[in-house]
């Protein structure tokens, strides 16, 4: 007599699918953040390999506008893009250290998906939670 978990019509999730999620869980979620890692890591010796090749003092003049007042205006997301293609040293360290937040950010969404999924509804609510606050950093951060 077959078991009511293993049956593919029973509605439920036999113990060999679960232990297969967890499985594909555990091996991907550490591929996904390395690859970030990796990525941001290369994006970010790019930029200021070029930083040392190109521009010399050009980061201590701007820092001292700074200091006396002079505010430099937002760059749109796209000009950021644009000029990260076109080789600008400092839009392509912008970039990296935007792939660089999304680690901790898909490590966040990523419990969040595993938690919906195991319906355990209070990790689900925390979690939401902090992936708001995020959210909210790096989209005030680029506003404010």
């Amino acid at each position: 007599m077959a078991n009511a978990l293993d049956s593919p019509h029973s509605g439920q999730v036999s113990s060999f699918e679960v232990q297969d999620e967890n499985r594909i869980l555990r091996r991907w979620t550490p591929i996904l953040l390395r690859t970030i890692l990796i990525i941001a890591t290369i994006i970010l010796v790019i930029g200021v390999g070029l930083m040392a090749a190109q521009t010399g003092g050009a980061y201590v003049s701007r820092y001292r506008a700074i200091q006396a007042g002079k505010v430099y205006a937002r760059e749109p997301w796209g000009d950021l893009f644009r000029q990260t293609i076109g080789g600008d040293p400092h839009a392509i360290v912008t970039t990296g250290l935007m792939v660089l937040t999304l680690v901790p950010l898909a490590r966040v969404a990523f419990c969040f998906l595993l938690f919906i999924r195991e319906r355990d509804w209070i990790y689900v609510l925390f979690t939401a939670y902090v992936l708001a606050g995020l959210v909210f950093g790096i989209v005030l951060g680029r506003v404010g």
